[in-house]
């Protein structure tokens, strides 16, 4: 079985990127919530805990449901960002905590939903609290939108700058976590997995902004700064059509109740 060990700092990484993490990550398809009515019987009536909710992406698909939803975020400027922009939701709840001490009651929801968000979770104790305040017939859901690595040429050598450019690139992606910790959080339960087809089509601006989101790249003032923007521009201008390039991704979606 994989171990699985959060990156350091895992709780303000992403402080000085949150504007660019609003305007330039993915959001999550439509798709996603008829997985989960199909599975789940998921219902607007229901209560969700978006752990590790962040600027509240994922959070707008289930509001907009018209779920009830407690987003747990320990970042401040994430935090913040989420309040300006679900503020207009009347069932949204805005709760400065981890996904290890949420401070939500017992039995007090139906979903755990962790969107971009459970790798950076010590599995232990954040499995421990979700059985806490998880109803007895509760879901856990887990969810990536996880960029294709190579089904195209632009992709590929975007792949590349991210590994020579990235501070700690390798350590801090989630795919450092595998299935098998992933079912860890189930303790050998049934576990349902989906995958939705997702993209981005993004002009220039766009680009560097989904490039500067990520907490593994070099911020302005640091040496690669610089040469990374230079070269992202070069691959741009290779590959763009009509002024923009894609993206494309694969929403994967991991269901499952905690074990015994």
């Amino acid at each position: 079985m994989s171990s699985h060990h959060p990156p350091a700092n895992s709780t303000t990484r992403f402080s000085n990127r949150v504007e660019n993490y609003v305007r330039y990550r993915p959001t999550y398809p439509e798709g996603v919530l008829q997985i989960l009515r199909d599975e789940t019987g998921l219902k607007p009536d229901k209560v969700i805990a978006d752990i590790g909710s962040g600027t509240g992406i994922s959070a707008e698909l289930f509001l907009r449901n018209g779920n009830t939803v407690f987003c747990v975020e320990p970042n401040a400027s994430m935090r913040q960002a989420a309040e300006g922009l679900l503020k207009s939701f009347p069932k949204f709840r805005s709760v400065d905590a981890t996904a290890e001490v949420t401070t939500l009651g017992d039995h007090s929801v139906d979903y755990v939903v962790a969107a971009q968000a459970f790798h950076w979770f010590d599995v232990p104790k954040s499995r421990a609290e979700f059985a806490r305040i998880l109803r007895p017939d509760g879901w856990i859901v887990l969810m990536w939108n996880t960029r294709r690595l190579d089904s195209t040429p632009f992709l590929r050598d975007y792949e590349s700058l991210l590994q020579k450019y990235g501070t700690d690139y390798c350590e801090a992606g989630h795919r450092n976590v595998d299935l098998g910790v992933v079912r860890t959080l189930f303790a050998g339960g049934k576990l349902i997995e989906r995958r939705l087809v997702n993209e981005q089509r993004l002009n220039f601006e766009g680009l560097q902004g989904r490039l500067l989101s990520s907490s593994y790249v070099p911020t302005e003032g640091q040496p690669n700064f610089n040469p990374m923007l230079d070269e992202l521009q070069c691959l741009f201008q290779r590959y763009a059509v009509a002024e923009h390039i894609c993206i494309e991704y694969d929403t994967e979606i991991y269901l499952g109740r905690v074990g015994a």
